[in-house]
């Protein structure tokens, strides 16, 4: 395939053709054709089939529960996974709707005037195995919630559309966790398992129970286009978590959130290690994230089954707690390497570089406490900071130092309310050049001639070069009896 040059250009085509729709017009037959019943747009795949989910019952009334024309519609749908694939248009609308699984050869595609609406009854929401390797549920030490949009063992997934909205109406979630009172762990927006070249893109997602994207031990994954809204008070409603996933690339995202706007994750204390299932290969670009109380971009801390080889650059932060920051601890075991940053410009930040080796929280007292995460070959440069509180923090562990660590070309304007102490470093090793103002000791500047140091690989990475392509999408007015014996 050939590798696409630029992809913004190739981002603002898609969002282009995605809007760019057919007038309304009367056909010979006498019936009305709607400006979504005819349009173009992109992804990974193109198919054969197609329905709307009026076809299967659906009502976008905002009350009615769709839940059974989701399921109707995909399970119909699942027929042509070897013929060419279907899509499932979902029209204007308000549509109220519980969990539905997704199949393979398969695209979702919201309208722009269309609403997802999360049903807030709990019956909705089946209860699944917590994920191998955690042991055990975020919120509570059982099973979870399955996720709104939720797959597993795909290939060839899209969930896409024209920035049409996904309402996970949270807040009931919200007060329940708060309280104590949720057995099992909060449901996320989309979960996509076990799967291979997915992609999620042009959509807005709002107010998810928990964290929003979720791909877990799945390969050639694109997130795109996402717009992804919280209240910044919201508890663990993360942007996108990328967990235990291999060839990643996450771009052109604007994310408000609650929580970490990108975290990196594969498995938590001995299940992770147990399960050994490393995130990789992994692309971030063109990010804007504001997150008062969380990182724009986190590695762990749930990384025992490894993180290694992960590219962010053109990044913006706004308001945020910290840049990058690396959260593990004793226990955790596996490791953080090869680690690219540049590019990042922060205003307004509690920190701009932390890590951590004491992030406590463990799923279990059955860890190990002899395993310790390897910390290194950690690169930052090119990055421009103002009105920040403290430089930097970063606490590795005793007697297993976080090493490395290169810090170049960077630029720190501190707030008036800044530390007396810019750099906290402990159990690091490391160097930096051309940063102000001056790092620790631990970070000597070894001089100007460093300054291009830290170097970001020229490579690529095999997602980029996964060609996206123009589809058409026609509305074909056909309730045919095939479909209607289905139902």
């Amino acid at each position: 395939m050939e590798l696409p040059r630029k992809p913004q250009a190739i981002q603002a085509i898609c969002v282009l053709a995605a809007t760019i729709l057919l007038l309304r017009i009367e056909s010979v037959d006498g019936r009305h054709h709607y400006p979504w019943e005819s349009f173009e747009y992109c992804a990974i795949s193109c198919r054969a089939h197609s329905a709307s989910l009026t076809d299967f019952g659906g009502v976008g009334d905002g009350v009615t529960s769709n839940t059974k024309a989701f399921k109707a519609a995909i399970d119909y749908l699942a027929q042509f996974e070897e013929d060419g694939g279907s899509m499932l248009f979902v029209p204007p609308g308000k549509w109220l709707t519980g969990s539905f699984n997704l199949t393979s050869h398969f695209t979702l595609y919201l309208h722009k005037d269309a609403v997802l609406l999360a049903s807030q009854d709990e019956n909705e929401w089946a209860v699944i195995e917590p994920l191998p390797s955690y042991g055990r549920g975020r919120d509570a030490s059982g099973g979870r919630y399955i996720s709104l949009i939720f797959g597993a063992n795909l290939t060839d997934v899209v969930v896409t559309g024209d920035n049409g909205t996904i309402d996970g109406q949270g807040e009931s979630w919200w007060k329940k966790f708060r309280k104590g009172e949720l057995q099992f762990t909060r449901p996320y927006l989309i979960e996509i398992m076990y799967s291979e070249n997915v992609q999620i893109s042009n959509l807005v997602l709002v107010n998810s129970p928990s964290w929003n994207v979720h791909p877990v031990y799945s390969s050639n994954v694109i997130v795109q286009g996402l717009t992804i809204l919280a209240p910044v008070t919201s508890p663990n409603t993360d942007g996108i978590n990328p967990d235990s996933c291999t060839n990643t690339r996450i771009e052109d995202c604007y994310i408000v959130s609650g929580d970490d706007c990108i975290a990196v994750k594969s498995g938590w204390d001995e299940y992770g290690i147990s399960f050994g299932m490393p995130t990789r290969q992994l692309v971030i670009r063109r990010l804007t994230c504001i997150s008062p109380d969380s990182a724009v971009i986190a590695l762990g801390s749930e990384m025992s089954g490894g993180i290694q080889d992960v590219r962010a650059e053109d990044i913006l932060a706004i308001n945020s707690e910290s840049g990058v920051r690396i959260k593990t601890s004793i226990g955790r075991g596996g490791y953080v390497k090869d680690i690219y940053v540049r590019g990042m410009t922060m205003k307004t930040m509690k920190w701009v570089f932390w890590m951590t080796g004491n992030y406590g929280s463990h799923p279990d007292n059955n860890y190990d406490p002899k395993a310790l995460p390897v910390i290194n070959n950690i690169n930052y440069r090119d990055i421009i900071a103002e009105n920040v509180t403290m430089a930097a923090k970063l606490e590795g562990i005793q007697g297993d130092p976080f090493t490395g660590i290169c810090i170049s070309n960077v630029t720190i304007e501190l707030a008036k309310n800044t530390k007396k102490l810019p750099w906290n470093c402990t159990n690091i090793e490391g160097f930096s050049s051309g940063v102000v103002p001056q790092p620790c000791g631990a970070l000597p500047d070894k001089g100007p001639e460093y300054i291009a140091a830290c170097n970001f690989p020229t490579d690529s990475i095999p997602i980029d070069n996964v060609e996206i392509k123009t589809c058409s999408y026609r509305r074909k007015h056909l309730l045919n009896n095939h479909v209607m014996k289905h139902l």
